[in-house]
């Protein structure tokens, strides 16, 4: 055979993939893909997690700046009250200021957190989201009881914590955050 002939033949051949090519490298994808999903769960779920603490930090720091003000005579309570919100609304709304000549509210939240893990409807406002805990009550985890178990639900809110029965990922049930 002559060399410009063998150029020839060789340009005439087909190019592209073989089937056992396109085989291969689908089952390398489909494993890399297996890999991917569970850690792309673990990161929506650590994602989750750091909204939970951030929520939790939120409002436990709004409740024990009211709890300040009332102590500091800022807000007017009965004598036997606890000094804490009677719910998380008026964190939002405001309390009057009895200090302030002009009638002033002292403000605690912007607003109210939702619970990321919360299972419910959509259209739940979010201080129905959270497990609320009041000054008289033991944790929810101590006794077993969910909050509206007990019978000072109402009086005050002294705590709050996560409704959902899922586990973090260090362990810690979300109810015990």
């Amino acid at each position: 055979m002559r060399p410009d002939r063998c150029r020839i033949a060789r340009r005439a051949r087909p190019r592209g993939f073989t089937l056992v090519e396109l085989v291969i490298t689908l089952a390398l994808v489909g494993i890399l893909a297996l890999a991917v999903v569970p850690f792309s769960q673990l990161i929506v779920q650590r994602e989750k997690e750091q909204q939970l603490s951030g929520a939790l930090r939120e409002i436990r720091t709004a409740l024990d700046a009211y709890k300040e003000a009332s102590d500091a005579g800022l807000i007017e309570r009965e004598a036997e009250a606890s000094g804490y919100p009677p719910s998380l609304a008026v964190l939002v709304d405001g309390v009057k200021n009895v200090k302030d000549p002009k009638g002033g509210l002292l403000m605690f939240l912007r607003r109210v957190p939702r619970d990321p893990f919360f299972a419910g409807d959509a259209d739940t406002p979010p201080e129905d989201t959270w497990s609320l805990r009041a000054f008289g009550d033991p944790p929810a985890h101590a006794d077993g009881s969910d909050a509206s178990e007990r019978g000072n639900v109402g009086k005050d809110v002294f705590d709050v914590t996560s409704k959902s029965d899922r586990v973090g990922i260090n362990g810690i049930p979300y109810r015990q955050w």
